[in-house]
């Protein structure tokens, strides 16, 4: 899904603009009544990131909001989270699909502890690093990993298992990547910091998209950072690296949002959505996507058809 990103100032700024957002300044004086209303009156515009299963989920996100009469504005795929936060910051967006674990390491400063993994252990900490203005509703059971995969012919030919098999070959190997994962901890960084592993060379490609799988399957790159829910993994026989010592944590889908953007209707109709989300269902729904090539918006409209939210 790497998604932890060096925001430094960014996030400090992130979290002075949306304190002054709490406190009132420069709001709507009718935005806490439009909040706290529950009625079908308020307007929520949905971002996603710069890849296919965000955007996914921001559709789905957005037509469950739809039906229950929320009017919806989409403004997806703003980019890695240093850009969509900042639009966060801003209010150009109110509400997006994120993941429990890379967004803590974002905001955590040093990165995720090392005793916590489990999304309840991911999901409290979470809550106590957010920026002032910002909650996140229920987490779902889905789960969208980082992952460092290679081909099964580099497997066999490295006999490599998990991570740390990468250590004493990385130096004569390339990675591919977005090229925000030269800067991250589940990145470049923390590939060096927990396991020793620095590769011979860096590609800049996407985030877990399709120029990544493409130069992985062609040979033009020799481990690729893929989101575990890929169907290209299991298409081309690929083989995910274990992680044992959880560089990337637990991943849930969950939803992160503006305090005066939220109230019940929005909040009752995403929870919803969260409970019905699972690995599984994600997996088959974005293969709809990224293999038979639908629009986000139809397999967003089956999703929520198929599991009774529509």
């Amino acid at each position: 899904m790497s998604r932890i990103r060096s925001i430094g100032a960014a996030i400090a700024g992130l979290g002075l603009a949306l304190s002054l957002t709490a406190c009132g300044a420069d709001s709507d004086p009718l935005a806490d009544d439009k909040a706290g209303s529950g009625t079908s009156a308020s307007t929520v515009t949905v971002g996603s990131a710069n890849f296919a299963e965000s955007e996914l989920l921001g559709e789905i996100y957005a037509q469950a909001l739809e039906a229950k009469g929320v009017t919806v504005k989409r403004q997806f795929n703003i980019g890695a989270r240093e850009l969509y936060l900042k639009a966060l910051q801003d209010k150009s967006i109110d509400l997006l699909p994120e993941y429990n674990g890379a967004l803590l390491a974002a905001l955590q400063t040093g990165g995720v502890p090392e005793n916590i993994s489990s999304p309840a252990d991911v999901l409290a900490a979470l809550k106590k690093v957010l920026p002032a203005g910002t909650e996140v509703l229920e987490q779902s059971a889905a789960e969208d990993k980082d992952t460092l995969t290679v081909t099964a012919a580099t497997a066999t030919k490295y006999n490599l298992k998990s991570i740390e098999d990468l250590k004493a070959v990385a130096p004569t190997l390339k990675v591919g990547a977005g090229p925000e994962f030269q800067e991250r901890h589940q990145g470049l960084k923390g590939l060096e910091s927990v396991y020793g592993v620095k590769f011979k060379e860096f590609k800049a490609l996407d985030a877990g998209g399709p120029l990544t799988m493409k130069a992985l399957v062609d040979g033009n790159i020799d481990v690729g950072n893929i989101f575990s829910t890929d169907s290209g993994i299991a298409t081309n026989k690929l083989v995910v690296l274990a992680d044992p010592k959880n560089l990337y944590t637990s991943q849930n889908v969950i939803p992160l949002i503006r305090t005066e953007a939220n109230n019940t209707t929005v909040s009752g109709a995403l929870n919803a959505v969260s409970a019905k989300l699972t690995t599984e269902n994600l997996t088959t729904y974005l293969a709809k996507v990224q293999v038979d090539k639908q629009d986000s918006a139809t397999v967003a409209k089956a999703f929520l058809t198929d599991n009774g939210l529509l």
